[in-house]
C-alpha cells in the first residue's frame, strides 16, 4: 500500500459546519430496502458498519422528497413523513455514534417515472417539457410553474427537515438524467420561458432550488450538488464539452449558494477534457473553474467503470487506486467518493487506511442481495 495515499486520505476536511474525519465517502447507491419507505434498524446499521469502519463522509441513497412524481422504485425510502423521518433520525444517531457524518440525497426522478410506478401509481411522469432521456416528445407531463414552485418547496422542506433532525448536510441528485438534470440538459429542457434557453439559463431550476434551501437552513450547512456529463443509459452525451462550457453551467450554481459539487464521472483516472493538452479529471475541472470543494467518483477501487445492470450483479476485481494519489495530493479534489468497492466491502476504508489491500473483497452479485 502506498502510504502517501493513505496519508492524503487521511487529512481531515471541513465542508461548512460539517468536520470530516478523513477524505473518503460512501457514493449513494439506490438500495430499495425500505417498505413504505421508512428506513429501519437494518438500513442504519448498514450505514453506521461504514462508519465504524473509517469511512468519513456518508452520503445516503437517493431519498425522495414530497412530490408524488418524486419516486418509481418500491422500497426506496422517503424524505417525507412523521414515520419515515423518525427512521432517518435513528440512521443519523448510529452513523454519528461511530464518529462518521452524513448528508442524505434528496432525490426527484423526473421523466423518467414508468406511469403507475410505486410508490403512488396515479402520480404522473414530468419532467421540464415532457420529453423522455432518448428525446421522444410526449412521454410525461410539462412541468408549470407552479409544479416548479411545488418541486422547489419540496427540496427546501427536505433540507431543513435534515438539518433538524442532525444531519451534516445535504446533496441534491443533479445528475445521471434525473429531474435537476432535465433541467440542465438540452435534450429535455426546451422550454422558452425563465427556465429554459441557452446553457446558462437551464440552470435557473437548479439555481433557484438552491436559494429556496439556503433559505431555509443555517448559513454554514453544507449545501452539495451532484452533477454529471453522462445520462442514465447513455454514456455519450455531455453537458459542456469544454471548460468554458462547465464554468457557464456551474457558475450559477456555485453563486446561488452550493457549498461542493460531486462531480460524477465513470472512471477517475480519465481527463475529461484531453485536447486542453490537461490531465485533470471532471472533479479537478469542477474545482479549476469554480473553486469550490470538489468530490470525485467512478470506479474506485474496481477494475471495470459502472454499466447499466452494476448494482444487480455485474462482477468487478479489486483494483489499485495509486492513481488517486498525484491529484490528491495536488488538491485538484477533496474527497473521494466509493460505490460498488463500499458496497462489496464495508471495511474498505480502514483496510485502505492501515495498508490491508490484500485484504479488500472483490464486488459481485453477493453485495447486493442484502443490507450488508
Amino acid at each position: 500500500m502506498n502510504t502517501r495515499l493513505a496519508t492524503a486520505l487521511s487529512r481531515p476536511f471541513t465542508l461548512g459546519s460539517a468536520k470530516l474525519p478523513n477524505r473518503i465517502a460512501m457514493a449513494p447507491m439506490t438500495r430499495g430496502h425500505s417498505p413504505d419507505g421508512i428506513p429501519g434498524e437494518d438500513v442504519a446499521a448498514y450505514y453506521a458498519r461504514r462508519a465504524a469502519a473509517g469511512t468519513g463522509l456518508i452520503i445516503t441513497e437517493g431519498t425522495t422528497v414530497d412530490h408524488r412524481s418524486a419516486g418509481y422504485i418500491d422500497g426506496v425510502p422517503r424524505f417525507h413523513g412523521e414515520e419515515q423521518l423518525a427512521g432517518w433520525q435513528k440512521v443519523v444517531d448510529a452513523v454519528h455514534t461511530h464518529g462518521g457524518a452524513i448528508m442524505p440525497q434528496l432525490w426527484h426522478v423526473g421523466i423518467q417515472r414508468t406511469p403507475g410506478a410505486p410508490p403512488f401509481p396515479d402520480a404522473p411522469s414530468v419532467g421540464p417539457s415532457g420529453i423522455a432521456l432518448d428525446g421522444t416528445p410526449g412521454a410525461g407531463e410539462t412541468m408549470t410553474l407552479a409544479d416548479i414552485d411545488d418541486v422547489i418547496g419540496a427540496f427546501a422542506k427536505a433540507a431543513r427537515a435534515a438539518e433538524e433532525i442532525g444531519f451534516d448536510g445535504v446533496e441534491l441528485h443533479g445528475a445521471h438524467g434525473y429531474l435537476i438534470d432535465q433541467f440542465l440538459w438540452e435534450r429535455t429542457n426546451r422550454r422558452t420561458d425563465a427556465y429554459g434557453g441557452d446553457p446558462a439559463s437551464r440552470t435557473t431550476f437548479a439555481a433557484d432550488l438552491v436559494a429556496a434551501i439556503r433559505e431555509r437552513v443555517a448559513p454554514d450547512f453544507p449545501v452539495v450538488l451532484r452533477f454529471s456529463q453522462w445520462k442514465s443509459d447513455n454514456y455519450d452525451v455531455r453537458l459542456a464539452d469544454n471548460p468554458k462550457e462547465l464554468e457557464a453551467v456551474l457558475t450559477p450554481l456555485a453563486e446561488a449558494g452550493v457549498d461542493a459539487f460531486h462531480a460524477s464521472g465513470r472512471r477517475y483516472w480519465q481527463p475529461e477534457f484531453p485536447d486542453t493538452g490537461s490531465d485533470l479529471n471532471i472533479a479537478g475541472w469542477t474545482k479549476k473553474v469554480t473553486g469550490k470543494p470538489v468530490i470525485t467518483v467512478g470506479s474506485v477501487g474496481l477494475d471495470s467503470a459502472f454499466q447499466p445492470g452494476s448494482l444487480s450483479g455485474a462482477n468487478a476485481a479489486v483494483e489499485s487506486i495509486d492513481r488517486l494519489l498525484e491529484p490528491l495530493e495536488r488538491d485538484e479534489f477533496d474527497l473521494v467518493a466509493v460505490g460498488r468497492a463500499l458496497l462489496a466491502d464495508p471495511e474498505w476504508a480502514d483496510k485502505v487506511l492501515t495498508g490491508r489491500v490484500n485484504e479488500l473483497t472483490p464486488f459481485s452479485r453477493d453485495a447486493v442481495e442484502s443490507l450488508h
